[in-house]
């Protein structure tokens, strides 16, 4: 007889709107949005560091898929490099898919090249594809602000995370530092939706073509 895997309870309901809670950075820079909850996730196709193409439908994991934007000159990026990389793949391990974008003009900031980026994931240790959204199609369908920018969805694909890393921004992390984005990966994987409560992140703008 084979084994009968029984679903999550929250696996077959529609998924719930709740009110989010936004809470600001107390400094002034560019912030994400409030998490608009239930919004899917756009397909996409990019190119990687390593020359393979990746798609939405292949890198997304079996209880969902953080979606992020990076860049490669930002301080905010470089500053949480270290615990972005260890809170990363102890989100892999839960069993999300992951994947960077790369939407910046590089022509303006020749830091945001593709060369750079693969300097950046090898010097890293990205365990994730990082990938170039060169005409910015990708950010404007995802909406995304700044970077770095977070987009946590479970597993149907329904946006439950829009908040920072952690509450540490460009400063050294501190002993008590709440790991902001893991918890609330914890918590999509275990019952298929976000916090209510989520600080947004706070980042560089993204650079536009013009």
């Amino acid at each position: 007889m084979p084994w009968l895997i029984e679903a999550p309870v929250w696996a077959n309901k529609p998924c719930q709107r709740p009110k989010a809670t936004r809470k600001a950075p107390d400094m002034v820079s560019t912030t994400t949005p409030v998490c608009d909850f239930c919004w899917k996730a756009p397909d996409f196709s990019l190119t990687g560091t390593d020359g393979e193409t990746y798609t939405l439908e292949g890198i997304k994991g079996e209880k969902g898929t953080l979606v992020m934007f990076l860049s490669n000159h930002c301080p905010y990026v470089k500053a949480v490099h270290k615990r972005l990389v260890r809170d990363i793949k102890e989100i892999q391990a839960m069993g999300f898919g992951v994947i960077a974008i790369m939407s910046n003009d590089p022509e303006d900031y020749p830091e945001d090249s593709m060369d750079n980026m693969r300097a950046v994931a090898e010097e890293k240790g990205f365990t994730f594809p990082y990938v170039y959204d060169e005409t910015q199609s990708v950010v404007r369908a995802y909406g995304a602000v700044c970077t770095p920018d977070f987009f946590g969805f479970n597993a149907d694909m329904e946006l439950q995370y829009r908040g920072r890393l952690d509450a540490s921004g460009r400063d050294p992390e501190a002993p008590d530092t709440r790991r902001e984005l893991l918890e609330a990966m914890t918590q999509v994987a275990e019952t298929g939706t976000g916090p209510t409560e989520q600080t947004a992140s706070i980042g560089c703008s993204i650079k536009w073509r013009e």
